[in-house]
């Protein structure tokens, strides 16, 4: 136990207070990865100021920050080969004449995960070992998944469906660690950063499909109709291709979006206070028992998902920083009303 509580108290920060007068040490941390190198120096940087070391640091990370990294080429070549054989994935049912009700729900998962492991497992040059590990994880939940007899009636089917994204989720995360997986400092920033490439994603899926208004419009005024093709083809291919950019743009430019993520949830962890005090005295007004109905207990279980999301947020940005205290309580409020809620459920 004791062991344990040492092993853990080791973090990034404690090596970069103890190792800011050794150059080479801390350039092999910053080499080990950058992106986490850089945001715990943020937080340790307010106490070093006045040191000239600390403070060379702070210059060399944050030159030219407002500027776009788009990665080395070898990465942007992965990126584009990736998004190609995500897109030929999804394209596979008009390819080879399978049901998408049967495809899709099946598979779905495999048209994004393998790709973002396959990101990150060249980030992290992870070993043999661990990539076998993964990839026969991955073709076993390949197979299995494919195996399972189209009965769309079947309960165990429509499980399986739901939950092998969160499974090959799970995965994405051994990738993403890399050899620090049992750091708890290494969870938290995959959660963090799976909040900081969901605004990424919807950014450009919102970019997209305002270019796609323009782009039908256009040639509508020509009297060319392209919406079959836009639609088998540019969007299919794009959708498939957005995790994998996303992914790459927010590891490459963490500075982009990690402030959105923690301002989305201060700004809705109030509404969503409100909008819960209100449901729990609808309940009792109402005198009904809603949670007999399967469909509306997954929908619940989407909000609990979204209110964690909210706190943990707010939270991760405020770790580091006084916090005043009317935030505090929203969140203390929040989680006793979601709890009240769950509860009743």
């Amino acid at each position: 136990m004791d062991t344990n509580k040492k092993l853990n108290s080791v973090t990034l920060q404690d090596e970069i207070r103890a190792n800011l007068n050794k150059p080479e040490k801390m350039e092999k941390l910053y080499r080990e990865n950058k992106v986490a190198f850089k945001l715990e120096f943020s937080h340790v940087y307010p106490e070093l100021k006045g040191n000239p070391l600390a403070g060379f640091w702070q210059e060399r990370l944050n030159y030219d920050a407002d500027t776009i990294s788009w990665g080395s080429r070898n990465d942007l070549l992965f990126v584009a080969l990736a998004s190609l054989i995500a897109g030929l994935l999804a394209k596979i049912p008009a390819i080879f004449s399978i049901s998408e009700d049967y495809f899709f729900p099946r598979n779905i998962g495999f048209i994004v995960f393998p790709f973002l492991i396959a990101y990150f497992v060249r980030k992290n040059i992870l070993p043999v070992g661990k990539i076998a590990f993964l990839s026969t994880l991955i073709a076993i939940c390949l197979i299995y998944i494919n195996l399972l007899p189209d009965n769309t009636n079947s309960d165990t089917l429509i499980l399986a469906c739901i939950h092998l994204p969160f499974l090959l989720w799970a995965l994405f995360s051994i990738a993403f660690s890399g050899n620090e997986l049992n750091k708890s400092s290494k969870r938290l920033e995959f959660l963090r950063f799976n909040g900081d490439q969901f605004v990424m994603s919807a950014l450009l899926v919102a970019a997209g499909g305002l270019m796609t208004g323009i782009t039908l419009g256009l040639f509508e005024l020509i009297g060319i109709n392209i919406q079959n093709f836009y639609g088998d083809y540019v969007i299919v291919f794009g959708l498939s291709a957005v995790p994998v950019i996303a992914t790459h743009l927010t590891h490459t430019n963490p500075q982009l979006v990690s402030k959105v993520s923690p301002v989305i949830a201060r700004l809705f962890s109030p509404v969503v206070l409100v909008m819960l005090v209100i449901y729990l005295g609808a309940i009792i007004i109402a005198g009904k028992d809603p949670y007999n109905d399967r469909e509306f207990l997954l929908i619940f279980n989407a909000l609990l998902i979204g209110v964690m999301a909210l706190i943990f947020f707010s939270v991760a940005e405020s770790a580091h920083k006084k916090e005043n205290s009317s935030t505090t309580w929203i969140l203390l409020l929040l989680s006793v009303v979601t709890m009240e809620v769950n509860g009743i459920a």
